[in-house]
């Protein structure tokens, strides 16, 4: 016969370690400093993503590839300052490890991406307005920016949890 009260106090154990670690991943998001740091590189981010795509739609680029694009060199340019700036206590050293971050770097925005598009196209292709600001399509930049401003928290979730793992602290990257 068994004791129940043995399984018990190993379930409650085990439910214990997984509380903390959730809460030591919660609190690793919950960084104020860092959420900041991220949100600035956003902002550079965004301004690169924004300008790109409204240039390439501008030239006659449909606008869901211009977005893409926009998308893609934001990216680079994001995954540059978060691994130098952002996250730069996060993860190991040297050129292949940090290669292995901007890819996983992309696939983890894979989400964020997804969430950006599907928001631009609702409002672009969905809620059309017209709106020319000094010749410039206005109505795609602002639904370009509503959709950054969509994926901006599944980025930052998926990016702080998966590309730089702030919340081990082993140094892996």
């Amino acid at each position: 016969m068994t004791d129940d009260r043995t399984g018990d106090s190993l379930a409650s154990a085990g439910n214990r370690s997984s509380r903390s670690d959730i809460g030591q991943r919660l609190s690793a998001l919950a960084s104020g400093s860092r959420f900041g740091r991220f949100v600035s590189v956003g902002v550079v981010g965004a301004l690169f993503d924004v300008t790109t795509a409204t240039v390439l739609r501008e030239l006659g680029v449909f606008p869901e590839l211009a977005v893409f694009v926009g998308i893609e060199i934001s990216i680079l340019v994001m995954f540059v300052l978060n691994d130098t700036w952002t996250f730069s206590a996060e993860g190991a050293a040297g050129r292949f490890p940090m290669v292995r971050r901007l890819v996983r770097s992309n696939v983890v925005r894979i989400g964020g991406i997804l969430v950006q598009l599907a928001v631009f196209r609702a409002l672009y292709r969905m809620i059309a307005v017209d709106l020319t600001l000094v010749g410039i399509d206005g109505w795609f930049v602002v639904a370009k920016v509503a959709g950054i401003a969509a994926g901006m928290v599944v980025n930052y979730i998926a990016e702080s949890l998966f590309t730089w793992r702030v919340h081990t602290t082993t140094g892996n990257d």
